[in-house]
């Protein structure tokens, strides 16, 4: 088998299918319409947070900071700093009302966001949507809430492995061994947040799209390409805006929003182009990958 550019001629003609494919789809224009629904679902869902943990004892701030800042990682700096400042004003002002409109607001233009994936990958995988706006729109809240779940579930992670990390530091004499013991441990924590992650993807690919048969895959080549280009496009693009970060000079005040919703561009392309790959190899008859 003769390699070209040292990758298998059918690794090349994989490659040219997906991108075939994500320009028939529209998957760049879909991307961007995810990533403003998702910029229009955060400050809400931010809104309802916010107002629970101002209701609740002064501790629970601290915990929530902690968790938030556990996003610093993947979101630039400089836009997690418009989200925790709306975060915590929201916070400082919370009221039952505030409680009730503001969780009710969450979950709608949430389940806002999960309807735009429902459609955009109905697109991708070749699926005409059956169910009614009815149906589609509560199926659309429940995911809404079973994602919100995982994602605090992995956000906790984060944070119980940064926690214990520090624990154990404090109580291991040796700092050889307690940093041995900080590294397992976050390790440990960060594989646990990644399955978790993983189980998003797979939940939505499941549940979003309107199958005809439903089968659950709890991870797919898809699936892995799409986590793997989120985090190495997510860190790059912090590391991008640390040393040229010159969003605020072209777009002043709104420089965060830019950078906020670049981002989430980047999610929503993501989590298309795993769709997109599983849709392709789906679709490539059986025997056509060399032994």
């Amino acid at each position: 088998m003769r390699l070209v550019w040292g990758f298998p001629p059918f690794i090349l003609d994989l490659a040219r299918r997906i991108w075939n494919a994500m320009l028939a789809d529209r998957v760049l224009g879909h991307a961007a319409e995810l990533g403003f629904y998702f910029l229009f679902a955060m400050f809400p869902t931010l809104f309802s947070a916010a107002s629970v943990l101002g209701l609740m004892a002064r501790s629970a701030h601290q915990i929530s900071d902690s968790l938030l800042n556990n996003l610093a990682l993947v979101i630039p700096t400089s836009a997690l700093a418009a989200v925790l400042n709306t975060f915590n004003e929201t916070a400082a002002a919370a009221t039952s009302g505030k409680l009730t409109f503001g969780s009710i607001t969450a979950i709608w233009s949430a389940s806002v966001g999960i309807s735009a994936i429902q459609d955009t990958l109905n697109a991708v995988f070749k699926l005409s949507d059956r169910r009614s706006y009815i149906v589609a729109r509560l199926e659309a809240i429940l995911l809404t809430i079973v994602l919100t779940a995982l994602i605090t579930c992995g956000l906790s992670c984060m944070f119980g492995g940064e926690f214990a990390a520090a624990a154990v530091a404090r109580h291991l004499a040796s700092p050889w061994l307690a940093a041995s013991a900080g590294i397992a441990i976050r390790v440990v924590a960060w594989s646990v947040a990644v399955c978790i992650l993983a189980l998003s993807f797979a939940t939505l690919y499941f549940w979003a799209p309107d199958w005809d048969r439903r089968r659950w895959h709890w991870l797919t080549p898809g699936t892995m390409v799409g986590i793997a280009g989120w985090l190495v496009f997510s860190l790059g693009f912090r590391v991008y805006l640390h040393f040229f970060n010159n969003f605020s000079l072209v777009y002043g005040s709104l420089g965060a929003v830019i950078i906020l919703l670049t981002w989430f561009y980047i999610t929503g392309l993501m989590l298309l182009l795993g769709a997109e790959i599983d849709t392709v190899i789906h679709e490539t008859p059986a025997g056509a990958q060399p032994a």
